[in-house]
């Protein structure tokens, strides 16, 4: 059984980390290292707990990934010349660090400090997915930069660790690639288990059992296999609604990866100077993201919001330093000091991504200008065209909004949506949509809303979506009708106040409909008509 005081430390400061608002993932943290201070060690359980968390992260990853993100150039190429450059950075400023005779350092060979140097190089795939999705941003066009350059580094990860441990895969793992042809039966048994605790359990089969325990046994890391087993289902419509599913699952055994950092080990003052003097070097690793994504034709709010996100170390520095102390490369005193870091980093980089539209506006005149014309297609201005109405957010209700809009009202309509997935499938059935991110305050600058735009109507599935939109309308004059859909009644009242035309609360409107069609079919009048 786990510990009663693991589950109290975590409530306690995830509830302080919301208090003075921050994520909860920053109070976990420091949970962690106040139960090792008070002398918890981390148990098997704890271990347990954090490894499925971070093997079905990694398996939802994949159901929400196109394997196209990362033959993109800016992802793989990107990746590459950062790792390099941040390697033989951190490389640099440690040799540096060790001229100054900081005791750490003192008997360390070039070689060991270049390893040192690689391992800084990597940035939280836990914590960016984490951050991504709490801000439901997972598929903006920076988010979907942010994943791809993780899934570059964990590949480039699972090769240093094969290479250093002299393990290579088996010769059964060239099988593995039959799991190409046996996807699409996966995906047939996907659609006959319809919703709840089935396909969740068929998710975790595949995630824990496909795609972990195979992975493992045949010497390839396992989180890379429910990785790709999650990749291999991400065509099926299913996808996301299993992704969904398995959120809260995840979430939660997610709380137990960030307790074990801080459980990893009790730092002394030398440890806590070392890892601060780190974070301090932080903003150079940042700095060179932005170059290297600079270099790239994308919007200048997709290259520093992509940085933002990526500006942090990785849990994998933690795997880097016990194989080179294993190997007698490393003092064993440098976990202590990494696991402090990447903690410390992670508290930096909540604050700044909460900021982290304002950061942009405050850079962007500072940064080059870019031709819109030289831009990847999805970055460049949006045209409405001859629409009279506008759907943000084309989920079921907004398809079905667009439909009744189109074909009753006679009305020419324009569907927007963030899910490129999702967009290339309503084009494919004859819908005029094009991508875009709501969220995304660059959007609006390039949306060329046209005069003959009667309506907008908001349909994301995210209130904070919603209210966003809504401002940024209000914010430039539009003086057509808007109209909100909410899941939850105490959503209604803000979405009003800032100046909505109607308001649709989704599951009291479908009672409603539910209610008048059964008395209708059973022929019952409402009271009113009988008493007029």
């Amino acid at each position: 059984m786990i510990e009663p005081a693991f589950l109290l430390a975590a409530f306690l400061g995830g509830f302080a980390a919301l208090a003075i608002r921050l994520p909860p993932l920053v109070g976990f943290l420091a949970a962690g290292f106040v139960l090792n201070a008070i002398g918890y060690d981390k148990t098997p359980l704890l271990t347990l707990v954090s490894e499925v968390g971070v093997t079905l992260l990694l398996f939802t990853i994949g159901l929400k990934l196109d394997v196209r993100t990362l033959l993109r150039r800016e992802v793989w190429g990107g990746t590459s010349l950062h790792m390099i450059g941040s390697s033989l950075l951190f490389c640099g400023l440690l040799v540096g660090l060790k001229g100054l005779g900081l005791s750490l350092l003192a008997d360390s060979q070039w070689h060991t400090l270049l390893l040192l140097g690689f391992a800084f190089s990597f940035s939280s795939t836990v914590f960016v997915i984490k951050v991504l999705e709490k801000r439901s941003e997972t598929q903006t066009a920076y988010g979907r930069l942010a994943i791809g350059v993780l899934i570059m580094q964990d590949i480039f990860a699972v090769l240093f660790i094969t290479a250093s441990t002299g393990k290579l895969p088996s010769p059964w793992a060239l099988g593995l690639v039959l799991l190409i042809p046996l996807a699409p039966l996966l995906r047939q048994l996907l659609d006959r288990l319809g919703h709840g605790e089935m396909q969740i359990l068929f998710g975790m089969l595949l995630a824990l059992v496909l795609g972990y325990a195979l992975f493992e046994a045949l010497g390839v890391k396992g989180d890379l296999g429910a990785l790709i087993i999650g990749l291999l289902l991400a065509p099926h419509p299913a996808a996301q609604t299993l992704s969904r599913s398995m959120f809260n699952i995840k979430e939660l055994l997610l709380v137990g990866f960030f307790l074990s950092i801080g459980l990893t080990a009790m730092p002394n003052a030398s440890h806590v100077q070392m890892a601060l003097l780190l974070v301090a070097l932080l903003p150079l690793k940042s700095l060179l993201y932005l170059l290297v994504f600079m270099r790239f034709p994308m919007r200048n709010r997709t290259a520093v919001l992509a940085t933002l996100s990526l500006s942090n170390y990785s849990e994998f520095g933690l795997i880097v330093g016990a194989i080179a102390v294993s190997g007698g490369l490393l003092d064993e005193n440098w976990l202590v000091v990494i696991s402090l870091a990447v903690a410390l980093s992670f508290g930096l980089s909540s604050m700044l991504n909460a900021v982290s539209e304002g950061i942009y506006r405050w850079l962007e005149p500072r940064l080059p200008e870019r031709d819109p014309s030289q831009l990847y297609l999805s970055d460049r201005p949006i045209e409405v065209g001859d629409a009279e109405a506008v759907v943000l957010g084309m989920g079921r209700i907004g398809r079905s909004v667009y439909r009744r809009l189109q074909k009753q009202y006679g009305l020419r309509v324009l569907g927007i949506d963030s899910n490129p997935a999702s967009v290339k499938m309503l084009v494919e059935r004859g819908f005029n949509i094009v991508e875009g991110d709501a969220l995304d305050s660059d959007f609006w600058d390039k949306l060329l809303m046209s005069p003959d735009v009667r309506m907008v109507v908001l349909s994301m599935p995210h209130h904070a979506g919603n209210l966003f939109a809504l401002k940024q309308l209000r914010s430039r004059q539009f003086d057509g009708r808007i109209t909100a859909v909410v899941e939850f009644p105490e959503e209604i009242e803000p979405i009003r106040e800032l100046g909505a035309s109607a308001v649709f609360h989704v599951y009291d409107k479908a009672g409603r409909a539910l209610a008048d069609s059964a008395a209708e079919e059973s022929g019952i009048e409402p009271i009113s008509s009988q008493l007029g």
